[in-house]
């Protein structure tokens, strides 16, 4: 039942909860061994860049910073002799760094460009989000006022999941806390919308989703 609900969930909430990119440590001056795990350095506007036709000069000027920043988190990584906080606040400061500087390599008309790539996806991740909700509506055989409940639930979640990433007061821990939580209610909420009927037919569709007992299709990665 709980991979049921947690399956209803991932349709009507349709995002994923951002990656926490910070580690955790459990005391002050501990330091995982291997160090803190693998990183995932993120590009401003990441598979975008493609379309920005950068020049040699800029693409020679984004794997400079690139490995300077990667050169910057080793060092971090080895440092066991500050607190977790420092540790975080170091790391968050670092990335920040990073994002403007590979910001200043693009001309004011990419940057333009960027940000309207950006507006134009979240216009079509809106797009998307709905066709899923329309799709699980016929496949599960929802009401209308089931499907304006499952959208309603949705909304609150994301508007409640933006104010927790983006409250500067809680740590990280904190916030995979809260998060944890906000899920758990969502589940619940979710288990009341459904009927036993449905909630079956999802489990249906679980079995015979696309990938199962097969590979999932690739993805490309961008390499500049």
């Amino acid at each position: 039942m709980k991979k049921i609900i947690t399956s209803a969930l991932a349709l009507s909430v349709a995002f994923a909860v951002k990656a926490q990119e910070i580690p955790e440590r459990k005391h002050d001056g501990y330091k995982p061994h291997g160090g803190p795990g693998k990183m995932h350095h993120r590009r401003p506007g990441g598979m975008e860049l493609k379309e920005l036709n950068l020049t040699d000069a800029q693409k020679e000027q984004m794997k400079t910073q690139r490995e300077a920043f990667r050169k910057q988190m080793e060092e971090l990584k080895k440092n066991d002799k500050i607190t977790v906080k420092k540790w975080r606040t170091r790391m968050e400061n670092l990335r920040k760094d990073q994002k403007s500087k590979m910001e200043n390599v693009l001309t004011g008309e990419q940057k333009a460009k960027l940000e309207k790539m950006k507006t134009e996806r979240k216009a079509l991740h809106e797009v998307e989000t709905k066709a899923r909700l329309e799709k699980m509506k016929i496949r599960l055989g929802l009401s209308n006022e089931q499907a304006a409940k499952i959208e309603s639930n949705r909304k609150e979640m994301m508007e409640k999941m933006k104010a927790i990433r983006e409250n500067k007061s809680l740590s990280d821990e904190k916030k995979r806390e809260e998060i944890k939580e906000l899920m758990k209610k969502q589940k619940e909420n979710m288990k009341s919308v459904l009927t036993e009927e449905q909630l079956k037919k999802m489990k249906e569709s679980m079995h015979h989703g696309p990938h199962k007992g097969g590979k999932k299709p690739e993805t490309k990665k961008e390499v500049i």
